[in-house]
């Protein structure tokens, strides 16, 4: 793990909670050196939940996992006092809630703050900084869509984890890739993980 500490230093917080896709937030992980072409620092927090799921998606260990990652710290939803519960260290840093469970989503979009992700995430909206929520649940109730829309108009930004297929995708990592590089275009991050429209496999 890189021991960089800097208050200063641009941030990106990676949160993985207990939806399922937990390949998601793991694929994002694998690119930190993309992502490092525009943060300093990348920070994950995981709940238990997402542990769980790591376990049965993965059969991983997901916090031993996480600390073999390219990444600057590892809090778990219960390290409360970690720096990134306040918004006082949260100045330069955006997050990415991926996947984002509709308990997490309830949460944030009704001022929930009872662990360390949904404490972040508040935060990271009252900086009007970017939030990036990847929701991978289906159908979606009327309660959920009043969440994303409550979350959207609070100014974070909702992925849905719904890959395109005019990529033709011909393994599982490349549909989780397509959803991959949609976050990073958000971020703002120049990449080629994924086939854009309008070109062919050469041009990337």
């Amino acid at each position: 793990m890189n021991p960089r500490r800097d208050d200063h230093d641009s941030l990106l917080i990676v949160a993985l909670t207990g939806a399922s896709g937990i390949s998601y937030g793991l694929r994002l992980l694998k690119y930190t050196n993309v992502i490092r072409r525009k943060y300093d620092l990348i920070y994950v927090v995981y709940t238990e939940n997402a542990t769980r799921v790591a376990s049965v998606e993965e059969k991983i260990d997901l916090r031993n996992y996480l600390l073999s990652c390219e990444v600057d710290k590892v809090y778990s939803e219960n390290d409360l006092d970690a720096p990134i519960a306040s918004s006082s260290r949260l100045i330069s840093s955006d997050m990415v809630i991926i996947p984002a469970s509709l308990n997490t989503i309830a949460k944030i979009a009704n001022g929930i703050q009872d662990n360390l992700v949904t404490r972040a995430a508040c935060n990271i909206l009252r900086l009007r900084r970017k939030l990036i929520i990847v929701p991978r649940e289906t159908p979606l109730s009327t309660i959920d869509l009043r969440n994303l829309l409550k979350l959207s108009i609070a100014g974070a930004i909702i992925l849905p984890a719904s890959p395109a297929l005019y990529p033709r995708p011909r393994t599982i990592d490349d549909i989780v890739d397509f959803i991959v590089g949609k976050v990073l275009d958000v971020l703002n991050i120049d990449h080629n993980i994924y086939l854009r429209w309008g070109t062919s496999s050469t041009d990337v």
